[in-house]
């Protein structure tokens, strides 16, 4: 199949661009000494988290069990997941999941504690916790210190739990705060007799700038397979690393200087960037996609030299392409001009 062959709207996905990309970042981490553990939220497909690991990488992250489900039954063998998990159904699952694969979890609370010690109480095979800290971006986390303890030691003294570490959701651009609170947390923790085996970071923006956050023995980038605006304008690399695009045909071209493309917040969500509009199509650079409907994407096209005709397909590269990701069942992997696979996007729409 060549690309000219591909109904529109539709994700295209440069193999070549995803595969630089991930061997970028895990030659940074092995460069600097540092374990990667990358999301899967971005590309939810097995066959990149296999590569993932396969480049290096001690396992993946995913946010919820619905994700980690589908990444086991795809022989994925190690699965943190830092969102508290709360409900006997989900605990449920939890333990399933637990006896299939080499599980970690996380928790900012001692509700979520006593969930998980109240479920997992086999001292044979603990369930190991981290504890969410928050270091600034104000989402989850724990932020007092004394809190931090108590809850390590809630952890330590449940039978089916093992204390693990700390984890955290950075702030953006602040690698020097973030080094130091994990350093404050973690010194606490030793005090206390409970030093932190894992101390685990985040997040793609800050991705080649992980090694400055000396305290942390673990980084969790996800976006970065892929890239996007966003990403872009946040200083990781440059839109020619943006592996994804959507394909996306002009079905109007109303008046002078305005087109529409049949690709609207349906297919590239809707998610602001600090950049100008809703996309970058790559062919007209000068273009911007100025709002979205469900089914329409309105593009100014009057500072382009020339517009793009009815009929015309293009290539937009998303605000956030991990939200896109979750709005297409199958993503066209493409080499050139040709389509070497067509892929289903297998952990879509897995949101508990």
């Amino acid at each position: 199949m060549k690309i000219a062959d591909v109904d529109t709207p539709a994700i295209l996905v440069d193999t070549a661009r995803a595969e630089a990309n991930l061997a970028r970042a895990q030659a940074y981490a092995d460069t600097h000494g540092l374990t990667l553990r990358p999301h899967i939220k971005t590309h939810k497909l097995p066959m990149w988290a296999a590569r993932q690991v396969a480049l290096g990488a001690a396992g993946i992250t995913c946010q919820k069990i619905g994700e980690a489900e589908v990444m086991a039954d795809a022989s994925i063998t190690d699965i943190f997941i830092p969102y508290n998990i709360l409900g006997a159904a989900k605990l449920e699952r939890l333990a399933a999941l637990h006896a299939r694969v080499a599980l970690s979890v996380a928790a900012d609370s001692a509700v979520t504690v006593a969930g998980y010690a109240a479920r997992f109480d086999d001292p044979a095979r603990p369930l190991p916790v981290l504890i969410e800290i928050d270091t600034g971006a104000k989402r989850c986390g724990v932020s007092s210190l004394p809190d931090l303890v108590e809850l390590a030691r809630a952890i330590d003294a449940a039978p089916g739990l093992v204390f693990e570490g700390i984890m955290t959701y950075p702030p953006r651009g602040r690698t020097a705060d973030v080094n130091a609170k994990l350093g404050e947390a973690a010194g606490v923790l030793k005090a206390a007799g409970l030093p932190p085996r894992r101390i685990s970071n985040g997040g793609s923006p800050d991705l080649y700038h992980a090694a400055e956050v000396t305290n942390a023995t673990e980084h969790r980038p996800g976006t970065y397979i892929y890239s996007d605006r966003m990403q872009v304008a946040f200083g990781l690399g440059h839109l020619s690393d943006c592996a994804l695009t959507v394909l996306a045909t002009v079905v109007s071209h109303p008046v002078p200087g305005r087109v529409v493309l049949d690709a609207g917040s349906k297919a590239l969500a809707a998610d602001a960037a600090p950049v100008p509009g809703h996309g970058y199509l790559v062919e007209y650079p000068d273009a911007i996609v100025t709002s979205l409907s469900e089914e329409h994407a309105v593009v100014d096209v009057s500072d382009c030299p020339t517009a793009p005709a009815i009929g015309e397909r293009v290539r937009v590269i998303p605000n956030h392409v991990c939200v896109v990701s979750n709005l297409f069942e199958v993503v066209h992997l493409v080499d050139g001009d040709t389509v070497k696979e067509v892929v289903p996007v297998a952990a879509r729409g897995r949101l508990g």
